[in-house]
């Protein structure tokens, strides 16, 4: 069986509680995929699960975005193949590893013009757009959009969630 480095931690607490572990790292069964990451995303919320915030059974695993490359895939996976670049943000906690197997419904993949790093650090934030301006209040032309205190993560996706950013005018979104 092959093993991954994975961060864990045993007790909530600060930064101190994290440790590297070796953990077997099975092959694929139906509907999941095997991804060796390249990158994995840091949020705030990986913070909240460490300190206890939001608790999590322990020990586990942290992080909840990540890119790579598929390695092998399960029965009935049909949208990804070995090989194929990819990135997620979901569930369970576990990205901060160098190999995991997870649902392949959680996976896309990833285009060629965006690189691991950045597929890694995307995805939550671009969910959370999808989800506010699509599903929560859908937005339409001619609405206006107030970006109240857009910090942290990429606020670059705010404008463009929106459709008001033009690639043309990405000088005017650098900071």
């Amino acid at each position: 069986m092959t093993t991954s480095r994975t961060v864990v931690f045993d007790a909530p607490g600060g930064p101190e509680v994290m440790k590297i572990v070796e953990r077997p790292v099975g092959d694929p069964g139906p509907g999941e995929v095997r991804i060796r990451h390249h990158a994995c995303g840091l949020n705030y919320i990986d913070i909240y699960q460490r300190s206890g915030v939001y608790p999590l059974a322990l020990p586990h695993a942290l992080g909840m975005e990540g890119a790579g490359v598929v390695e092998a895939v399960g029965a009935d996976v049909t949208h990804l193949s070995p090989g194929d670049r990819v990135a997620y943000a979901a569930a369970p906690p576990g990205a901060y590893c160098d190999l995991r197997v997870m649902k392949a419904t959680q996976v896309c993949r990833l285009p060629d013009s965006i690189d691991f790093r950045t597929g890694a650090a995307m995805m939550l934030q671009g969910l959370t757009v999808e989800y506010l301006f699509h599903r929560t209040v859908p937005l339409k032309a001619g609405d206006t959009v107030l970006f109240h205190a857009a910090a942290g993560g990429r606020p670059d996706c705010l404008p463009m969630g929106a459709g008001a950013w033009d690639p043309a005018d990405w000088h005017r979104w650098q900071r």
